[in-house]
């Protein structure tokens, strides 16, 4: 097994202009691939360094909201790399694991399975894969871009999340990897990566699933790296490429020089060859159904937004919108 790829430079910017909103497809991920790609993360000696630099992101978030949950169900598991932060905001909550992928989901139990010897102090969670656990916190660190179902995962976090409780996310947003469309275009290589869902959208799906005031940000990344070659086997390491429309084509060692020569385009006056990368972060708590006049039903949201969020801070804008 490989250990993890060194992260490239990576800093907050403007990147590049946001394409307009689209209409998010169901059939945007291959999830054949998905699985695929799972299958191959899943041999990994450590998840990949993104996940854990986006959960110390996550954790930030978390001092805007007052309920100090107990317990915390981490839907991303393994490969969410979301433990260490977690446990930093509340080292007293149980960690409790489940993963959606078959093959991270037992790359996950491997992981809890280490001798008592190199726990350190103790397991980072436990595993609960298909059981009905509920929890007051339902977590999940960049998952959500890689279920082709976006509706049934929100539902079954719905699910998850106790009344009074909160689901905090995030993924991928569509303007990620945007300065490879046209080189993929003009090349014939169909598309980069997948359509992924718009965080208006998803916000909108929230308030379906049965959560209530959902609120979405973003992050802009600019990625850095000095070489092409380091930079594909980076993306490869974050999960490569599952959009359905992709290159289909074998890929040989002409093809990939003709990549190669292509991502040096990209080579700024520093130096360096760079891709935006947009992070969405979300979160949503679960009102609780307080019984009305007959055959009407009333949610108390104010109520429970006070309970949630400090009475001082107002909602968290870091770097983005809502």
């Amino acid at each position: 097994m490989q250990a993890p790829p060194t992260p490239p430079n990576s800093n907050v910017g403007p990147g590049v202009a946001p394409s307009p909103p689209q209409a998010a497809r169901p059939e945007a991920i291959d999830v054949v691939a998905v699985s695929r790609q799972a299958r191959r993360l899943a041999q990994a000696d450590a998840p990949p360094w993104l996940h854990q630099e986006v959960a110390k992101r996550m954790a930030e978030r978390l001092d805007f909201i007052k309920l100090r949950p107990q317990q915390v169900l981490d839907t991303s598991a393994w490969l969410g790399a979301s433990a260490e932060a977690l446990k930093a905001v509340y080292p007293q909550a149980q960690l409790l694991w489940r993963h959606a992928e078959p093959d991270l989901a037992r790359r996950s139990q491997a992981a809890l399975a280490r001798p008592w010897w190199a726990l350190g102090r103790g397991a980072p969670a436990r595993w609960v894969g298909d059981d009905p656990a509920t929890a007051p916190l339902v977590w999940s660190n960049l998952e959500l871009h890689a279920r082709a179902d976006l509706p049934a995962c929100l539902a079954d976090w719905a699910a998850r999340t106790e009344v009074g409780g909160f689901v905090m996310f995030s993924c991928y947003g569509p303007d990620s990897f945007v300065e490879l469309r046209s080189l993929f275009r003009a090349a014939g290589w169909g598309r980069p990566a997948p359509a992924w869902w718009d965080m208006h959208d998803i916000g909108d799906l929230l308030g379906r699933a049965g959560f209530a005031d959902p609120v979405m940000d973003q992050e802009r990344l600019r990625l850095t790296w000095s070489s092409a070659d380091r930079l594909l086997a980076d993306l490869r390491a974050l999960g490569g490429n599952v959009a359905p429309d992709r290159f289909q084509g074998l890929r040989t060692p002409r093809w990939r020089a003709a990549l190669v020569r292509q991502l040096e385009t990209l080579r700024g006056p520093d130096g360096l060859i760079a891709l935006s990368l947009e992070l969405v972060f979300g979160h949503a708590f679960k009102a609780a159904p307080r019984p009305g006049a007959a055959g009407e039903t009333r949610i108390g949201v104010d109520e429970l937004r006070a309970q949630l969020r400090s009475p001082n801070k107002g909602r968290p804008t870091p770097g983005g919108e809502s």
